[in-house]
């Protein structure tokens, strides 16, 4: 069955009160668990046709998580996914009436994988060394920048299959520096313990951003988030965030989706044409970020509009 998006789904003041106090809000449904099983089985069999995909084929020489970056640009029922109102609504009712989808990934998980660092992310400088989003300076209500991440299980997410955890109320405070440099070594995949635990950030040590390097992450602050297929959870990136490992069944996996949201007067990919990270590249010619709410009164950034052709992209200019 499909939900009905003619509601208004904006969060309350009180969910909003809770939102600015923990930086998270969710599980929300956004789909009934059959309904997402029929979407992820259509969208699997859509995803090995690249012939449409804004980045070219070479991303994928990288083997990670660069090569799935934006398939909504191609893939029509993620397109229609990350302008769903249950999604779009509350996100607006965080960011203000007009908003952009700047970029979506996939996060798959299989059995033996390592759980991901905690992290956090304010301007996405953190593996490609250049900032990715730039709030205004001017703008004092976001101290440090960051993006309204809404990672959504495409399949059920347990503890077993590696699950988000999430350490509520550190959103307002940065404990890395993303200036610094990480080192790539895709070696170290699947191969270190942090704290007892197998960890990693596809190839990097997210530690060597540490504004402290004796600062340890209070890890009796966390929770894991156990999310049934179909449900959300909305949250800033500069919340302290991190996976567990894969240790369930070999029948298991975990997929999650992320769609990244910030107000339209945020730069995006300010100054650079292209992306390198994670030992490899994409090119920027195709990209443009989408207009999912309200309207871009700034025309900082390149819009791809949507028509039955597909995407077309205005310039930004500036």
């Amino acid at each position: 069955m499909t939900i009905s998006q003619e509601t208004d789904y904006r969060l309350s003041a009180e969910e909003l009160a809770r939102f600015e106090r923990d930086g998270f809000i969710g599980p929300i449904k956004i789909f009934e668990p059959e309904e997402m099983t029929e979407r992820w089985k259509s969208i699997r069999r859509q995803l090995p046709d690249r012939s449409l995909a804004i980045y070219p084929d070479d991303a994928l020489s990288s083997g990670t998580n660069i090569s799935n970056y934006d398939r909504h640009l191609d893939v029509d029922l993620l397109s229609e996914h990350i302008m769903n109102r249950r999604i779009v609504d509350r996100v607006a009712s965080i960011l203000g009436p007009d908003v952009l989808c700047w970029r979506t990934e996939f996060f798959p998980k299989y059995p033996g994988d390592e759980g991901t660092d905690w992290h956090q992310a304010a301007t996405f400088a953190n593996a490609s060394k250049k900032p990715q989003i730039m709030w205004p300076a001017e703008d004092s209500e976001i101290p440090f920048g960051g993006t309204i991440t809404v990672w959504t299980a495409f399949t059920d997410s347990t503890k077993e299959n590696g699950c988000l955890q999430l350490m509520p109320g550190t959103h307002r405070e940065m404990n890395y520096d993303e200036s610094k440099a990480m080192d790539y070594d895709p070696e170290a995949i699947n191969s270190r313990e942090k704290e007892g635990v197998k960890r990693g950030f596809f190839g990097y040590d997210y530690r060597q951003l540490q504004k402290d390097p004796n600062w340890k992450p209070d890890e009796s602050q966390a929770f894991p988030l156990v999310m049934k297929r179909g449900e959300c959870v909305i949250f800033w990136s500069t919340l302290m965030h991190a996976s567990l490992p894969h240790t369930g069944s070999r029948k298991d996996y975990r997929m999650g989706f992320a769609a990244r949201y910030v107000p339209t007067k945020v730069k995006i990919y300010p100054d650079t044409d292209q992306v390198a990270e994670y030992g490899g590249g994409i090119t920027l010619d195709n990209y443009g970020a989408v207009l999912v709410s309200g309207e871009d009164t700034y025309g900082i950034n390149t819009i791809a509009t949507y028509s039955r052709r597909g995407y077309a992209f205005t310039p930004r200019r500036w």
